[in-house]
């Protein structure tokens, strides 16, 4: 008889492929270039479309470095720091030297760039009200709380995935489980 572990293992492999693919399917989304001038023209705010990731990440997840937003978003970290300087020009953003490293300067919203941010989330929400207007409040609360649950366990460091791996498929080897 099949441990419960190994049946809940083969039922997410089985799922992993579809998950993936929603996963894909919602990343073409949010990379769309006309979604973001669609949100910026629903916000109302006078902002390039290419800084637009930029200002709500730094929101999000500032004081960030730009190495470390560069790789939030996928750019050139060099890009990354021309377009934070436009940030700053634009008086959206500011920048000052980390706390622990004083050579890596740190960027955070300004009061003028964090109401440009709650501009974009009033629209967001505007516009997340009709693609769930038919959908059960339950649904919705599920759906909140497992993508964060799935969130969190990827955010680690690769490494350390692959690690846990590792030691779950040597657990189950020594279990009798099948090996590769």
């Amino acid at each position: 008889m099949k441990s419960r572990k190994t049946v809940q293992n083969t039922h997410i492999s089985l799922r992993l492929r579809e998950l993936h693919q929603s996963m894909l399917e919602l990343i073409s989304v949010f990379n769309k270039p006309q979604n973001d001038d669609v949100l910026i023209r629903e916000a109302g705010i006078p902002l390039e479309r290419a800084l637009f990731p930029l200002l709500v990440v730094i929101d999000r997840f500032g004081p960030i470095g730009v190495v470390e937003l560069a790789d939030r978003i996928g750019r050139d970290h060099t890009t990354v720091s021309r377009q934070v300087a436009r940030l700053e020009e634009l008086e959206l953003v500011s920048r000052q030297p980390g706390l622990t490293d004083k050579r890596v300067n740190k960027a955070t919203v300004t009061p003028k760039g964090k109401a440009m941010t709650d501009a974009l989330d009033a629209a967001r929400d505007r516009m997340g009200q009709q693609v769930f207007a038919s959908w059960d409040t339950p649904d919705i609360d599920d759906l909140v709380r497992l993508v964060r649950k799935f969130a969190d366990a990827v955010k680690d460091d690769p490494s350390e995935v692959r690690q846990a791996a590792a030691e779950t498929s040597q657990t189950v080897n020594k279990k009798g489980g099948s090996k590769k």
